[in-house]
């Protein structure tokens, strides 16, 4: 990570897919300049809740996507539990094994374990609020999943604007209050990823397009030849794990509370070992397809995820 810190100003310029997601706050490019001699943040437990026992992610897919852009995004989810000794490493599953680090620094919380699944799917082609949403109305369709023992994931089609999509963000995770029962109620996790390949692949979408700033080199080729999809699936793993230890604003985090650096948006554009402004590290490259990937998932399916921070080492930790 020393290597990678005296190019960092200029990274979080060049790569703009680490800067507009992450975190129950979206973080703005002002947000992110800072002195390249500042000492970094310490990573800090705020002795928050982590989600814990088994969570069902559900899926509210609105606008168009195609089965097959589906099956990228449910197969990834049923990834990251999945584990044998057939399987292809690296793995999905490898990959977010790592966030149980996090699960035992906060173990003097008598904090359980975590057991992620695939929950239910719920299409919504109609538009039924429209091909212009805010934060509210994202709020709203992560409202019709389930709500209890659940993580709602809203995943907007490329014809669908959302407010601060592409200007400041690529997707989003917070907490919102669940229905009233019997007189109680409580909070539901919820992440919203958006479809960029029309709106802003340069932004969200990197290393499958040419970023907007900084070195153009000739974009990698996507592993489930989707750009716009693959880019969600680095945004959906990074808010993943992200919600996970920092559910409710007072987790795991780094950084002012209302713009965190999380456990995967704290190592921006490391995808694997020498990566620098500009180029996601040294990548397997799959030799029929010349696509570029870090994990095998399930169904013969290959993905591109982010570093995830190691609290241990305080160094920013790849597959491969």
């Amino acid at each position: 990570m020393a290597s990678f810190a005296s190019g960092y100003v200029f990274l979080q310029l060049v790569l703009l897919i680490s800067l507009f997601h992450f975190g129950s706050a979206a973080r703005s490019l002002a947000q992110t300049s800072s002195d390249q001699t500042q000492q970094p943040i310490l990573f800090q437990y705020h002795n928050g809740p982590l989600l814990t026992g088994k969570i069902s992610i559900n899926l509210i897919w609105y606008g168009k996507f195609k089965p097959s852009q589906r099956a990228i995004v449910s197969d990834f989810i049923t990834s990251l539990s999945i584990s044998s000794p057939s399987e292809n490493q690296p793995s999905v599953a490898t990959w977010w094994k790592s966030i149980e680090k996090y699960y035992h620094l906060a173990s003097a919380q008598k904090t359980s374990s975590l057991s992620l699944s695939l929950g239910t799917q719920i299409l919504d082609e109609s538009y039924s609020m429209g091909k212009s949403l805010s934060q509210t109305h994202i709020k709203k369709l992560a409202a019709k999943g389930g709500q209890s023992n659940a993580i709602n994931v809203v995943l907007t089609s490329s014809d669908v604007l959302v407010d601060g999509f592409c200007s400041s963000k690529c997707g989003t995770h917070g907490s919102s209050k669940t229905s009233i029962i019997r007189g109680k109620s409580s909070k539901f996790a919820y992440i919203w990823v958006g479809n960029s390949e029309t709106q802003c692949p340069g932004q969200c979408a990197w290393p499958f397009h040419q970023p907007i700033y900084g070195p153009q080199n000739t974009p990698l080729v996507a592993p489930n030849n989707d750009v716009g999809v693959d880019g969600m699936i680095i945004n959906l793993a990074s808010l993943l794990a992200g919600t996970v230890t920092n559910p409710f604003g007072n987790g795991f985090y780094q950084g002012p509370k209302e713009a965190p650096l999380e456990a995967a948006s704290a190592c921006p554009g490391v995808y694997a070992k020498g990566a620098y402004p500009g180029y996601a590290g040294e990548l397997l490259v799959d030799a029929t397809t010349g696509a570029s990937y870090n994990a095998n998932g399930l169904n013969g399916k290959k993905y591109l995820l982010p570093a995830l921070f190691d609290p241990a080492t305080s160094t920013c930790s790849t597959l491969v």
